[in-house]
């Protein structure tokens, strides 16, 4: 991944926070800017008017996160990566047909896409993105590992589970203590890589 120009080197180090309600919008546009290219969106996601679809998905999937889990940004939200406890509820009804809508004739691709569910007990990491410009700077392990690190502040020793469709974020995630529990290749899909990190890794 192509490093940042270097007049951007102090976005990435701008500070981590909470991600609230008033970042969404902003949040959501990183998102999919960040996941434009990405494997399972790209074939989950029609391409006609695919990069407004995107975000408006990232936005619904980001307030579900923050109202049962949280989500962190960096001060100029070019990176958001999103955690959801274990006993967090399903989609309320309107923002599941929202999404049905939005994914429109590819539905049935990823209803059909079966992987191994979220392990009893873990936290879902849910989605993790940061702008092109900013890439290979470290900004996306700093704010997972501090993602991470809040997890095990609020539910000491839980395990935290993500999947990824991009094989070179699974170099990434075990840098980071995740190991890899599951490959799932999807019919005429991507093949899709779980993951687990344990508290025996914090």
């Amino acid at each position: 991944m192509a490093g940042p120009r270097a007049g951007n080197v102090h976005m990435v180090n701008s500070p981590l926070r909470r991600c609230t309600e008033d970042d969404i919008a902003a949040a959501a546009s990183t998102l999919a800017t960040a996941f434009d290219d990405y494997p399972w969106t790209r074939w989950t996601v029609p391409a006609e008017d695919h990069s407004r679809r995107l975000e408006e998905l990232q936005a619904i999937y980001l307030a579900h996160a923050l109202e049962h889990g949280f989500a962190l940004v960096d001060d100029a939200v070019r990176a958001v990566i999103a955690f959801v406890r274990p006993d967090a509820p399903e989609l309320e009804p309107a923002a599941m047909r929202r999404i049905v809508e939005l994914h429109g004739e590819r539905l049935d691709l990823l209803m059909g896409a079966a992987t191994p569910p979220v392990p009893t007990g873990a936290w879902d990491l849910a989605t993790l993105g940061v702008q092109p410009d900013v890439r290979g700077a470290g900004l996306g392990s700093r704010i997972t590992a501090a993602g991470l690190d809040l997890v095990a502040e609020l539910d000491p020793g839980a395990a935290v589970a993500l999947e990824t469709s991009d094989e070179r974020n699974v170099r990434l995630y075990e840098r980071l203590g995740f190991r890899l529990t599951a490959t799932t290749p999807i019919s005429q899909g991507p093949t899709v890589f779980s993951m687990l990190r344990t508290s025996d890794a914090q």
